[in-house]
């Protein structure tokens, strides 16, 4: 199984490796997993990636793409840094979001046979209700990419899992914190903390105060034990469309 995405599927320094955990669960005899997670990457990079998936022979891909994309459209000081680091050729968006998810589908439905899904996002944040601007608009985005994300596995007639969904069900109730803005210094002191003094993503969290996420954007062992829960029960469901298989 190929595994498609950004740093959540990267699960290097602050994020939680949750395709070990699964790849520790399944063992290597039934299920190889094969990560290309790529930190930072929004829909757009990961389409220019797709080569590597495809060289990779694999049965089942699993795509998780889209908080970049969101953490673009909400925040102008990300959106100028991806534009450079990223060499976007335009400002992210739903619209361009949705036209890069679709090519990546129909590409790999084109080039392999493999089992396809695509997981909803989760979200970042922890205040679903917040009434904080950037918060808000971070929810809001985040449940656009989300639908667009079912769309595309419906109108693909591919398999979706159901990450927003589940995560939502669980953050109401739980503790509530509210995302208030994008900050580079937090970002890079909580990648300092897991690769240079070795602390965990668990470690990070406890020292930040989230529940699901080790910095309100990354998860946390108890955001990516959910996560890799959700992606297992797609490979024990797979064959079914995304109407029947809404894992």
């Amino acid at each position: 199984m190929a595994c498609l995405g950004s740093s959540t599927t990267a699960g290097k320094g602050q994020a939680f490796d949750w395709i070990k955990v699964l790849q520790d669960r399944l063992g290597q005899e039934e299920f190889a997993l094969r990560n290309f997670g790529v930190g930072g990457d929004l829909a757009y990079n990961a389409l220019q990636r797709l080569s590597q998936v495809i060289e990779s022979n694999p049965q089942k891909v699993v795509i998780l793409i889209g908080a970049n994309d969101v953490l673009g459209i909400v925040s102008a000081k990300v959106r100028r840094f991806y534009r450079f680091a990223k060499k976007l050729p335009q400002d992210p968006s739903p619209e361009w979001f949705r036209i890069n998810l679709q090519k990546i589908v129909r590409r790999l439905k084109q080039d392999t046979s493999a089992d396809l899904a695509l997981c909803s996002l989760p979200p970042i944040g922890e205040d679903l209700d917040s009434t904080n601007p950037f918060q808000h608009e971070i929810n809001v985005q985040v449940e656009k990419l989300s639908t667009i994300i079912r769309e595309v596995a419906t109108e693909q007639d591919i398999g979706y899992i159901n990450v927003y969904e589940a995560f939502s069900t669980q953050m109401n109730n739980s503790r509530r914190r509210s995302f208030t803005e994008f900050r580079f210094f937090a970002f890079y002191r909580d990648a300092f903390r897991a690769l240079v003094l070795g602390k965990s993503p668990d470690d990070i969290c406890r020292l930040n105060g989230w529940e699901f996420h080790t910095d309100g954007i990354h998860l946390n062992g108890r955001g990516g034990l959910l996560l890799a829960g959700l992606v297992q029960t797609f490979l024990e469901n797979t064959g079914k469309s995304a109407e029947e298989n809404p894992v």
